[in-house]
């Protein structure tokens, strides 16, 4: 056994971890990062958003393909199994995991691999899959240890029918209909992508509405855009059992219904990875989900241990976690950061159409007071979303009746993720920047996507007068 001491140890290489490394690293500390697994990059590179993302965009360039009348006039149609277009992903693994190593490497931030267990407040080994042992001691300590899907006792994930949003991506098979219980970020993604690949889809909610946490009538436009395209939501319901068969699943619910699909998804909850870290003997106690606890500066109740990401919850977002990384070794080092980076966090939900938002909700205004009022831009009356044949969705724009300021921005629709930056600008410049006549007054390109921007604050400002 090795002994070996730096100032700041990070466990984890996601995107939390990486963020709170380089941050210490590029302003001089010496960092060592622990990965228990045997590539850099952790859930989010291997199991979660590249691979899935990955895997929306192969289905989506096979949808456009098969919806073109070109190809359908030629009688060209692609049907690519499940597991063919899953392949797609694998080399955007590998591209991610190559450059993420490098920055390690670029920076002198040696990874140890294998399982991180605390011996003392201020000491850990790190037991590999060979029985090497290394021990590593630091002033401070950063936990970006992720979390995994939720996967209750009653429910048989060894049977080859039954999935979490890790083993979905293993199919061997491609279902010709699936149940999706849970109607998180998580299963309203893969009701999507599925009812995109023509599959019968059940999505089992077990809350009032979809994505609650979203503005109204976003959240509106997301089921109904889903009920159009063929998905049966199911809302209000909760699980009695899952019996997996040789031909499918059978999902019983307490009210009495039962459903029976070639597969299931379970997508309800994760567990934060805070097991066998030995947390418990040095006063640190996650909650039932795996979950820890943190202030407002990302420390644990020892304030030398820290923790980001997905361990602390929501919004459990990648960007959310890198920017708490960045932010957590900013406070190891002394430095005030600014608070905009870790509350100005836009949500990315990669449904079909998208879903972005930032800033707050019409619910939020109207509880808290505020005078408020909405643009609208809806893209079917946009040129470059009729030249795209991608033209479901708007762009929402709430802001105050006397001020102006821009107060909430959503979207809903092809690229929402990415114009919801323009917003996001505009939103964080100090006042009188950040009003509805920055939109009304600038010259966007013709025809782009961006000029809904203009459009809805023209139509808000219509409102007033």
């Amino acid at each position: 056994m090795d002994n070996n001491h730096f100032d700041v140890v990070v466990i984890g290489s996601g995107p939390g971890g990486e963020g709170a490394a380089m941050q210490a690293a590029k302003h001089g500390k010496t960092v060592a990062v622990v990965e228990r697994g045997d590539r850099v990059g952790g859930a989010c590179t291997h199991t979660g958003t590249i691979p899935s993302k990955a895997l929306r965009f192969a289905i989506f360039q096979m949808t456009e393909a098969n919806h073109n009348k070109l190809f359908r006039e030629a009688g060209i149609s692609i049907n690519p199994s499940f597991p063919d277009l899953r392949k797609s992903a694998a080399a955007v693994i590998e591209k991610q995991v190559d450059m993420r190593r490098t920055f390690y490497e670029r920076n002198n931030v040696p990874i140890f691999h294998g399982q991180a267990r605390f011996v003392d407040p201020h000491s850990i080994d790190v037991h590999g899959d060979e029985g090497a042992c290394h021990q590593l001691t630091g002033d401070s300590f950063v936990l970006a240890v992720g979390a995994r899907p939720y996967r209750p006792a009653t429910v048989d994930f060894s049977h080859p029918r039954i999935f979490d949003s890790d083993s979905l991506l293993s199919m061997p098979f491609t279902p010709q209909s699936i149940t999706i219980y849970g109607a998180g970020i998580v299963g309203c993604e893969y009701a999507s992508m599925f009812r995109n690949l023509e599959l019968k889809v059940n999505l089992v909610n077990t809350r009032d509405k979809l994505l609650e946490f979203l503005d109204d009538e976003i959240t509106d436009a997301l089921a109904y855009h889903l009920r159009e395209r063929g998905v049966l939501i199911r809302h209000r319901e909760e699980l009695q059992k899952v019996e997996g068969c040789e031909d499918g699943v059978i999902l019983s619910l307490k009210s009495g219904k039962q459903l029976k699909t070639d597969a299931l998804l379970w997508a309800n909850g994760r567990t934060g990875n805070t097991d066998d870290m030995g947390l418990e003997a040095i006063g640190i106690v996650p909650d039932s989900r795996g979950n820890l606890t943190v202030n407002d500066d990302f420390q644990t109740n020892l304030p030398h241990i820290y923790a980001v990401g997905d361990v602390i919850g929501f919004p459990a977002l990648a960007s959310a976690a890198y920017v708490q990384g960045r932010y957590a070794s900013l406070h190891i080092l002394g430095q005030a950061g600014d608070r905009t980076m870790i509350t100005n966090i836009p949500t990315g939900i990669y449904t079909s159409p998208e879903i972005s938002s930032i800033g707050k909700t019409e619910r939020e205004l109207t509880e808290a007071n505020i005078p408020y009022e909405v643009g609208h831009s809806l893209f079917r009356s946009l040129a470059r979303a009729q030249i795209t044949g991608q033209t479901t969705g708007m762009l929402k724009l709430l802001f105050h009746r006397q001020t102006l300021e821009i107060l909430g921005v959503h979207c809903f629709g092809a690229t929402a993720s990415e114009i919801i930056h323009i917003g996001q600008a505009i939103m964080t410049q100090p006042a009188p920047h950040n009003t509805l006549m920055y939109f009304i007054n600038t010259t966007f390109n013709y025809p782009t996507m961006a000029e809904a921007y203009r459009v809805a604050a023209l139509n808000g400002s219509n409102r007033l007068f």
